[in-house]
């Protein structure tokens, strides 16, 4: 059934902006007068069969969903199907629960393809940005299987889970990052301002400053005069490195580089870890096979080196080997992991297996972070007091030698 954007006024005589879903222009002006809505402009966004093509979205076009609203998109769907809701009256429903007007876009397009005689994965399919290739796969798997309630409600705790991990994560960064700017800020501030006023009186007096004074009156005045060229070097460099991260080769050694690094090494191996657990969990529950699951997690894999060593293992996995064997090879998951999923084979317990070493994978990574956090903020509280005591010490120490000067 096609979809319309409209602007209209309400009965308070305000514009109002949204979708409605109608046979023809015709009745959904006809809906909108029963709604009590005078149309002023109507024009066609996603009718049968002429859905959004797939090239326009891999290019970017449109604004997708976010991890929250995708998290609370896939639980309504959840709950209403689990309580028998066809699936096309359930996405109608999704449709009336938001008010963000590219979420009503995405749902109704899903909703007009399932209409037009597609299946739920392959109307997904149609938005790749809102929807990877895990949250497909396992779609289908839950379709094929006759459990799509179930799969939807393990989608959800997944989205849940990994929303709730980011913005842990994200809370726990904020202060430390607020320092950073307010040191980057004070120290500014004294080196373009404080600095040179202060010390223009014993320059004005011809005496002679010391080598730290005469340092500081350098970088001040290299800020001074050359602030602009500063900036805009840090923006070419930050434009320039943002290209070369999207080659997949300069990608690959930089990430190759970080893992490399002790604590933040062991950061990112803990977060894809955690995700390919969690995903690998979710596939298998679902139905989906293994070498199949371990290719879908391979591609929501962050890390290009990770992801590259875990399609290696897919291969091993395809040849015969166990799948702890496979992962052990590729020597980028850590030894408990490897362990629990050694006992979950063998125990035919493998789901259970793996999403135990995603919880514990989760848990490390929040410890990793708040220790790294509870050492960074002293540490950046004594940088700052050094520098701030440099400062004082070039200002005061003309102060000193003039005082020697007068005894």
């Amino acid at each position: 059934m096609p979809i319309y954007d409209y602007i209209a006024l309400d009965s308070k005589g305000k514009e109002k902006k949204g979708l409605i879903e109608a046979n023809s222009e015709r009745a959904a002006r006809q809906d909108m007068r029963e709604l009590e809505l005078i149309p002023l402009q109507l024009s066609l966004t996603t009718s049968e069969g002429k859905q959004r093509p797939l090239k326009r979205q891999i290019m970017g076009l449109g604004k997708s969903l976010s991890i929250k609203e995708l998290a609370l998109f896939t639980r309504q769907l959840s709950t209403l199907i689990q309580a028998g809701t066809p699936l096309d009256d359930t996405l109608r429903a999704c449709v009336e629960q938001t008010d963000k007007k590219h979420a009503q876009k995405i749902i109704l397009g899903v909703c007009a393809s399932i209409t037009a005689g597609h299946n739920f994965a392959e109307s997904l399919a149609l938005y790749p940005r809102s929807f990877n290739s895990l949250y497909r796969a396992s779609v289908d798997a839950g379709e094929k299987s006759g459990y799509l309630d179930v799969t939807l409600e393990r989608l959800a705790n997944y989205l849940d889970k990994r929303q709730e991990l980011q913005q842990s994560i994200i809370l726990a960064l904020i202060y430390p990052l607020l320092l950073v700017v307010i040191c980057l800020l004070v120290i500014i501030a004294l080196l373009t301002y404080v600095v040179p006023q202060v010390v223009q009186v014993f320059v004005d007096m011809q005496q002679t400053l010391p080598l730290l004074t005469r340092g500081l009156l350098a970088i001040s005045a290299f800020l001074q005069d050359y602030a602009w060229h500063l900036i805009a070097a840090i923006s070419a460099s930050y434009i320039l490195i943002s290209r070369l991260l999207k080659r997949p080769k300069f990608q690959q050694k930089s990430q190759a580089i970080l893992l490399a690094l002790p604590l933040i090494g062991r950061l990112i191996r803990g977060i894809n870890s955690s995700r390919f657990a969690h995903t690998l969990s979710m596939l298998c529950s679902s139905g989906v096979p293994v070498v199949s699951a371990f290719q879908v997690a391979a591609q929501v894999m962050p890390n290009l080196v990770i992801r590259n060593a875990v399609l290696q293992a897919a291969e091993r996995v395809r040849e015969g080997s166990s799948i702890a064997q496979a992962l052990k090879a590729a020597a980028c998951f850590p030894p408990i992991m490897l362990h629990l999923i050694s006992n979950g084979e063998l125990s035919g317990k493998l789901e259970q297996s793996l999403q135990i070493a995603a919880d514990q994978q989760d848990r490390e990574m929040r410890m990793v972070v708040a220790t790294s956090l509870a050492l960074f903020e002293p540490l950046m509280i004594v940088f700052m007091g050094v520098l701030v005591l440099l400062i004082v010490l070039a200002i005061m120490l003309p102060i000193f030698e003039l005082n020697e000067l007068v005894a």
